[in-house]
């Protein structure tokens, strides 16, 4: 079982539990899914980036992504309904907490001047957005074997009505939010 669950279960909820005094332990707020996105415009030029782009997301994740396709037709950005224009991965269960572990621990901290997450991205759901301009702070992908530096988007859905209660159950997990 991976790390953060049970840093979740056993400190986390009753933390929680305790400062928002609720009534049912299935009012807790938790921790649903991560999804990673990897958009990329230049893919419609050049479909091999593609493979790139589906590669690294399986080394960082673990897990083969999902190709997104255009919904519409704009003429301005030279795209037609349906071409494929990026790549993305929800992750669930014990694969998202090992994720989020490797994302606080491991990669963030590897972000050059990194003082901390910007604590005011929350959607006022309870839903916490980032993105990260490069793949390199991952420590499964290799240097030598990129072709393109490419940023991506991470969405963490939680079970939190409001953003007081996920921002205090990303900082219990230990995000490294900036002060």
């Amino acid at each position: 079982m991976a790390r953060l669950k049970e840093t979740y279960v056993k400190e986390v909820a009753p933390a929680l539990m305790k400062k928002f005094s609720y009534k049912s332990v299935m009012q807790i707020p938790k921790l649903d899914k991560i999804v990673i996105n990897v958009g990329c415009g230049e893919a419609r030029d050049n479909p091999k980036i593609l493979d790139a782009i589906v590669s690294d997301i399986s080394q960082i994740t673990g897990q083969k992504p999902v190709l997104c396709k255009a919904k519409k037709s704009v003429a301005n950005f030279k795209l037609r309904e349906g071409m494929t224009i990026g790549a993305k991965v929800t992750l669930r269960g014990d694969r998202m907490y090992e994720f989020l572990d490797r994302l606080f621990n491991l990669a963030l901290p590897r972000v050059r001047d990194f003082r901390g997450i910007n604590p005011d991205s929350f959607d006022g759901r309870g839903n916490y957005s980032m993105g990260v301009r490069e793949q390199l702070i991952f420590p499964e992908i290799d240097y030598d074997k990129i072709d393109k530096v490419r940023g991506m988007d991470i969405c963490l859905v939680t079970t939190a009505k409001t953003d007081e209660e996920a921002r205090e159950l990303l900082t219990l997990m230990g995000a490294p939010f900036a002060r």
